[in-house]
């Protein structure tokens, strides 16, 4: 059993933004954005103690977490060339997915996995109120940083053959749900300011079957989001 407070910088961690992944959390003070990365509820103290549910976030200015399974941090600390991100080893998406427009200044950090976590599917997209014990199943959690300038439209996608959600962590973005393949049939549009995680857009259809409506990530300030994933085990 590792011991309280284990903590090592996640992989896309560098002198512009603090990113750390602490674990086994006892009394812990943060100073960022924490993104409760378990299926329980946990607390920030204070005069009244403040919850972050599961898979949500929110800003803790030099407070301690009560207690965690595991947490994420993060923080930008310095905003010059920011947006550099392509000489500190991230990737244009471009790279990964084929087809992608080549004028998108879209880029992705490398990917991080934290740890396994038994979650059941029904409690992660809010359509059962409380996680059953029979439902859950084993997930590989990941994590990685996505980056782009102002105005950009980074793609109305649908598939995913995983869990997800994601955390603003800097600048000012949406996270837009579409009837079809076209940015003119809008139906939900979430404002997404750091700190703020949104809800699940998918649905469980099968076993490890989620199913999304056409969405995507519209930056309206440069940003920079964490895409939390949770990847189906066996």
């Amino acid at each position: 059993m590792s011991g309280k407070n284990t903590r090592r910088d996640l992989i896309f961690a560098d002198r512009h933004m603090s990113a750390v992944l602490i674990e086994n959390v006892e009394n812990c003070e943060v100073d960022g954005i924490v993104v409760n990365l378990s299926p329980e509820i946990i607390e920030v103290e204070g005069k009244v103690n403040a919850p972050i549910f599961p898979w949500r976030s929110t800003i803790v200015r030099n407070k301690q977490v009560i207690s965690a399974r595991r947490i994420a941090v993060l923080k930008i600390t310095e905003i010059e060339n920011l947006g550099g991100v392509m000489f500190r080893g991230w990737q244009w998406f471009g790279e990964q997915f084929a087809g992608f427009p080549r004028e998108t200044p879209l880029y992705v950090s490398k990917i991080d996995s934290v740890g396994t976590v038994q979650e059941d599917p029904f409690a992660f997209t809010r359509e059962k109120p409380v996680a059953e014990p029979s439902r859950r199943q084993e997930f590989e959690i990941r994590l990685k940083c996505w980056w782009s300038p102002c105005e950009t439209d980074c793609f109305i996608h649908t598939e995913h053959p995983f869990l997800e959600v994601h955390t603003q962590i800097h600048g000012e973005g949406r996270m837009q749900k579409f009837r079809e393949n076209d940015a003119s049939t809008i139906y939900e549009d979430v404002v997404m300011m750091p700190g703020f995680t949104h809800e699940p857009f998918c649905r469980v259809t099968g076993a490890n079957e989620w199913t999304y409506p056409w969405h995507r990530y519209y930056t309206v300030r440069e940003g920079i989001w964490l895409a939390i994933e949770l990847h189906p085990l066996g």
